[in-house]
C-alpha cells in the first residue's frame, strides 16, 4: 500500500468516526438509535483544500461542543478574556506577552483534551470502573499542571524581585 493509498484509508476511518449522532427522541429506544447510528455510512473522502475546511469545520463544532457542554470550558475562556488583555498591558517585551497569554492557552488546550477523554471514558459506558476513573483523574490532573504553570509564569514574569 503506497502513502496515498494509507493517507485515504486513515481519512476515510477519521471521516467515519465523526459522523453526527442519532439525537434520541422521547420513547425511542437506545437500540434503534444505535441502529441508526451504526447504518451510516461516512463522508467521501476529501483531499486538499477541500479536506483543510472539512478539518476546520470539525474543529469549530468540537470547540462549540465543549464549550456548550463544560462549564470548566467556559470559565477558562472567561478568565482568558479577562486576564489576555492584561498580559498585553503588563507584559514588559513581546517575549513575555507570549509567555503570559500562551500559558492561558495551554489550559484551554489541556482542559479541550482532558474533555475529549471524559467524553470517550463515557461513550464507552456508564457503569463504574476503575479504570474510567482513573483516566477522568489523570485528565485532570494535567488541568492541574497547566492552571499551577499559569501560576507559575504570571509569578516569574510579573511579581518584582
Amino acid at each position: 500500500m503506497d502513502k496515498a493509498e494509507k493517507s485515504d484509508e486513515i481519512e476515510q476511518a477519521s471521516l467515519h468516526s465523526r459522523t453526527s449522532e442519532t439525537v434520541n427522541t422521547p420513547g425511542a429506544s437506545s437500540e434503534s438509535s444505535a441502529e441508526n447510528h451504526s447504518a451510516r455510512k461516512p463522508p467521501p473522502a476529501r483531499k486538499g483544500i477541500p479536506r483543510l475546511i472539512a478539518a476546520a469545520g470539525y474543529s469549530a463544532a468540537g470547540l462549540k461542543a465543549a464549550f456548550e457542554q463544560e462549564e470548566a470550558v467556559r470559565m477558562e475562556v472567561a478568565a482568558f478574556v479577562v486576564m489576555a488583555p492584561l498580559a498585553l498591558w503588563l507584559g514588559q517585551s513581546d517575549v513575555e506577552r507570549v509567555l503570559l497569554i500562551g500559558s492561558l492557552v495551554l489550559v484551554i488546550l489541556v482542559e479541550l483534551l482532558n474533555t475529549a477523554i471524559e467524553n470517550a471514558v463515557d461513550r464507552v459506558g456508564s457503569d463504574y470502573h476503575e479504570l474510567s476513573r482513573v483516566a477522568k483523574d489523570i485528565g485532570s490532573a494535567a488541568v492541574m499542571i497547566a492552571m499551577l504553570l499559569v501560576l507559575f509564569t504570571w509569578a516569574v514574569l510579573l511579581i518584582p524581585g
